[in-house]
């Protein structure tokens, strides 16, 4: 009598994808170097709560990493925009050099709540060597009574037509 071991199967099933994960993808990640890019950075001067939809405004903090341990890249452009898509500030009139595993960031206080809930920054680098991308990304935060609210949004390199 042969018996049939769904279970077991399962089991194994489960402990391959549990042992080759970290060598998994997600969909819209590329791994690999570049000479430079343009990448689009979420941010929200503020969320919403509560039915009647009443602002919670936040302190915005823009991290860029240049996480290439042997490579610097330069950070050229750094615009801060609006819900609507609206220039509302530039923060580089010359490129700044990151050194290896160097970092940066602007902050976006909590009183400024002229970027709203759809805000973004637009972040351009470049290297002269093939390096990896820095991890840029958008910190918020607020306190308000005894209520707390942080996360981040990672930024997305885009294509931009030249």
């Amino acid at each position: 009598m042969k018996k049939n071991y769904p279970c077991a199967y399962f089991i194994i099933l489960l402990l391959s994808i549990c042992y080759f994960s970290p060598l998994l993808v997600h969909a819209d990640e590329k791994i690999g170097l570049s000479n430079g890019q343009t990448i689009y950075v979420p941010a929200y001067s503020h969320i919403y709560i509560g039915n009647r939809e009443q602002p919670f405004f936040l302190t915005v903090t823009l991290s860029i990493r240049n996480i290439d341990p042997k490579h610097q890249i330069k950070i050229t452009v750094i615009n801060y925009y609006e819900t609507q898509g609206k220039l509302l500030k530039k923060y580089l009139e010359k490129p700044v050099i990151l050194n290896p595993l160097e970092s940066l960031r602007y902050i976006i206080p909590e009183s400024d709540k002229a970027g709203g809930s759809g805000a973004n920054f637009i972040v351009e680098w470049k290297s002269d060597k093939l390096a990896n991308p820095p991890i840029v990304e958008s910190i918020m935060i607020s306190t308000k009574s005894r209520q707390g609210v942080s996360f981040t949004s990672r930024g997305r390199a885009i294509i931009t037509p030249k």
